[in-house]
């Protein structure tokens, strides 16, 4: 999506990649300030990722409880996942959600997209909410481990209240689904 120029704008002059892994690469871009004064700016470039949100037939929601290294500490979180290459969103949902969990949906919905660090990532997570589920057997990536379980929509936001829950995809998406069970919140269509 290409912004709109504004008097905040800062305008890149020049830049290179100074990381290039796997899974993200750090740029070091020179820029321009409004002001017309330059600096740097260092950020990750992020392929973008999905975020699902498996609301099961009798109000419980499918969970995911995993080890982040980064953090040295296992997180609860909604079942999520890079988006490859060229990849639909809504597919990529699909395929998470089955390879994680094992489960399928028949009723997908796209929620909302949000942005986790703009300061210096480009990241974007594009949560759906999944009903209709059907149980099947995951099928994990290698080198992936996680538990599922299931808990209430309340148990879920008290899992939030309490700092139990701290991932901030999960904190979001946690916070529409309350919304959209008590009929607050539609979705976009």
């Amino acid at each position: 999506m290409q912004q709109k120029a504004t008097r905040l704008t800062e305008t890149r002059i020049s830049g290179e990649v100074a990381y290039d892994g796997k899974f993200l690469k750090v740029e070091r871009d020179l820029i321009q300030l409004p002001d017309g004064k330059q600096t740097h700016r260092e950020f990750i470039r992020h392929p973008g990722a999905v975020v699902i949100i498996p609301l099961l037939d009798d109000g419980r929601v499918l969970m995911e409880r995993q080890f982040r290294y980064p953090n040295a500490q296992e997180f609860i979180e909604f079942p999520a996942g890079k988006i490859d290459p060229g990849e639909d969103w809504l597919e990529c949902a699909k395929r998470e959600l089955k390879e994680e969990t094992g489960y399928t949906a028949t009723d997908w919905q796209f929620v909302c997209t949000i942005h986790n660090a703009i300061a210096y990532s480009d990241e974007h997570l594009e949560l759906y909410l999944a009903r209709g589920l059907t149980a099947g057997e995951a099928k994990l990536d290698e080198g992936e481990f996680l538990e599922c379980f299931t808990v209430t929509v309340p148990e879920l936001l008290d899992l939030v209240r309490t700092g139990q829950i701290t991932d901030v995809k999960t904190i979001i998406g946690s916070f529409w689904l309350e919304k959209i069970v008590a009929g607050q919140w539609e979705p976009p269509r």
